[in-house]
């Protein structure tokens, strides 16, 4: 007879990692896009896009990794907080932006930030 094995679903680890690591990378991919949803009081704009994909893609890799996951996951909670000013921004400017749904797709995004938060924190906890 044959066992089955049991296939093991990803946790919370393995999920924010991976999401974060491509999001950061995304900065690369389309800088201009990032650069155009930060607020206008915001100096240096390519070097902050830049800089937030690091952040990331370090937060996102350091979850991944037990040694770190802590450490990496509260990075990431911060890093978060960190470009929150950006989707605020995009809300009270929705001309700005084309997006499916418009003002209320923007403001939509806002809670989804704490999500991620939620889901950082997840992470460190596995």
């Amino acid at each position: 007879m044959r066992l089955r094995r049991r296939r093991r679903r990803p946790n919370a680890a393995q999920t924010f990692g991976a999401f974060f690591v491509f999001a950061g990378v995304m900065h690369f991919v389309v800088p201009r896009t990032y650069a155009a949803i930060m607020p206008d009081w915001v100096p240096a704009h390519m070097p902050l896009v830049y800089a937030s994909g690091v952040a990331e893609i370090a937060g996102g890799a350091g979850v991944l990794h037990p040694r770190t996951r802590q450490a990496a996951a509260w990075w990431s909670v911060a890093t978060l907080v960190a470009v929150f000013p950006a989707n605020v921004h995009m809300a009270q400017h929705p001309e700005r932006y084309r997006v499916p749904g418009g003002r209320w797709a923007l403001y939509g995004r806002l809670p989804l930030q704490g999500a991620a938060v939620a889901w950082a924190l997840a992470a460190a906890r596995v």
